[in-house]
């Protein structure tokens, strides 16, 4: 007979499953990095339409990329942001979920 310390398959499973959702829904940030190709408007407008940013909100962005190279745009869970990163990326910004 094998022992196996109290611990069952489905307990196994259910700790693997626990964490993919807590990977999924962990909190993430959505990066916008300068790429020296596309114009203040066109990245305003993408904010302003896709992370609905304020005007302003998204002007200050804006600026932050161009001067600093990159900037937080929106935070969330994964699942949140992977189309609001997919939509910036069809529209030519350079995105990322860290």
């Amino acid at each position: 007979m094998s022992k196996n310390n109290g611990i069952s398959n489905y307990d196994t499973q259910t700790e693997e499953e626990t964490g993919v959702l807590e990977a999924v829904n962990e909190k993430r940030t959505l990066i916008l990095f300068n790429d020296h190709v596309n114009s203040f408007d066109h990245v305003i407008n993408c904010l302003i339409s896709l992370c609905e940013h304020e005007p302003e909100q998204a002007e200050q962005c804006a600026y932050i990329v161009h001067y600093k190279g990159k900037c937080d745009v929106k935070s969330g869970g994964y699942e949140y942001l992977e189309p609001i990163c997919s939509g910036l990326a069809d529209k030519g910004l350079t995105v990322e979920i860290q």
